[in-house]
């Protein structure tokens, strides 16, 4: 019955001269996401995206199924519609209207007794020799005729089955449902990131948000093996594979930080331990984003939200490195996270009780704040501590989803 989707957007829509390039990126992201659904031509067509077979012919179930899968994971798609296209004639509108409508109208009937519909059109196409409300008008007499009073209702502000028409210059169509897309700008119109990945909840939800800002995703996550186990490092993997469902697979860098802490450990004030270790993070982080073109790191850090993240810890953590740093959770409370992570689907993983490498070698009692010069007074008594770096980054693994 459907023989193209629609896809609306919204942010893409105020950009100026260069749209079309992130109308493109939108494009080549569709075909990727729809890639088990065969022979589609993705297009564009006069501020939307079209998803169609070359033949015109109707998209299977099975393929529909597919389609309401993937697209939610598109970044910059507002909205979209499976549609049935007509030519601009209202006659071929209505017998489509009436061809489709009763599949949506006998569902609403499983629900409610006598359910309500409602006729929304627009009509872009000003030499169209109906105007909107009296196309409105001749599509509601096509559902009147199938059903009488008794069975069907007409609510304009609350109905059960809304029958949408969109009147175009090139065509018409019709839709009766709209799903929701995850906005925001194509993943790849704006500059790899390098993203430090755990495998807590918040991570994960700063690279989810880093996506939608058109930034495609790398990451690097840190173990301290032999103090932690193979399955801290499986369990960062998986959130990988997860995140990466909304973009072309990033990379994981894994990487043992148990050299530094150790010598960390031996040196050090206890206290100001996770800050020192997060500053080797970040040096770590900036030297393989730079080898890998990454333009900025990522974290999941939320001001207050444990020790290392207090203004001052945040402030000399920051100091480590001279990349940009992007905290897309910076204002963010612990619940808004976890709806987040929640709906996009890593929170099961994230909630997963596994040892991770800030738990290695950590105070009792944290520092809140350590000032600067204090942690570089500490890291002045780690006696080559670069070398320890550069044999801990030739020692990296890298994890290529499929490979």
């Amino acid at each position: 019955m459907f023989n193209a989707i629609i896809c609306r957007y919204n942010e893409i829509a105020i950009k100026g001269n260069n749209r079309a390039m992130f109308e493109n990126r939108l494009v080549e992201n569709i075909y990727d996401l729809l890639k088990t659904v065969e022979d589609i031509k993705v297009s564009r067509v006069r501020g939307r995206i079209w998803v169609q077979h070359p033949s015109k012919r109707p998209f299977a179930d099975g393929e529909l199924d597919i389609i309401k899968e993937q697209l939610p994971r598109a970044f910059g798609i507002e909205s979209f519609s499976p549609v049935i296209m007509c030519g601009l004639d209202i006659e071929e509108i209505c017998n489509a209207v009436d061809g489709s409508c009763g599949r949506f109208i006998q569902a609403a009937m499983t629900e409610k007794t006598v359910p309500a519909f409602r006729i929304r059109a627009t009509r872009s196409n000003k030499k169209f020799p109906l105007i909107s409300k009296e196309i409105e008008i001749r599509l509601a007499k096509v559902v009147a005729i199938k059903y009488g009073d008794d069975e069907l209702k007409v609510n304009l502000k609350n109905a059960d089955v809304t029958v949408g028409c969109e009147v175009r210059d090139e065509f018409a169509f019709i839709f009766y449902q709209s799903f929701q897309g995850p906005g925001g700008l194509p993943v790849g119109c704006n500059s790899p990131v390098l993203a430090l990945l755990s495998g807590g909840i918040d991570s994960p939800v700063a690279c989810y948000m880093t996506m939608k800002r058109g930034c495609r995703v790398d990451y690097i996550t840190f173990h301290s093996t032999p103090y932690t186990p193979q399955i801290t490092i499986d369990k960062v993997k998986r959130i990988a594979v997860e995140l990466n469902r909304f973009q072309r697979p990033g990379k994981l860098h894994i990487c043992n930080l148990a050299p530094i802490q150790k010598l960390i450990r031996d040196n050090c004030n206890p206290r100001n331990r996770t800050v020192l270790y997060r500053r080797m993070m970040f040096r770590i982080a900036e030297k393989v984003a730079r080898k890998t073109g990454c333009m900025a790191l990522v974290t999941g850090e939320s001001v207050g939200q444990v020790a290392s993240q207090t203004i001052v810890n945040l402030n000399t953590i920051n100091d480590a490195v001279t990349m940009l740093v992007l905290r897309p959770l910076i204002g963010m409370d612990k619940s808004e996270g976890i709806a987040l992570a929640e709906k996009i689907g890593t929170f099961e993983l994230s909630k997963e009780q596994v040892p991770d490498s800030c738990t290695v070698f950590a105070p009792s009692a944290p520092s809140t704040a350590v000032p600067l010069e204090r942690a570089k007074e500490d890291e002045d008594l780690l006696a080559g501590y670069e070398a320890v770096l550069d044999e801990i980054i030739q020692g990296i693994e890298v994890f290529t989803e499929g490979k």
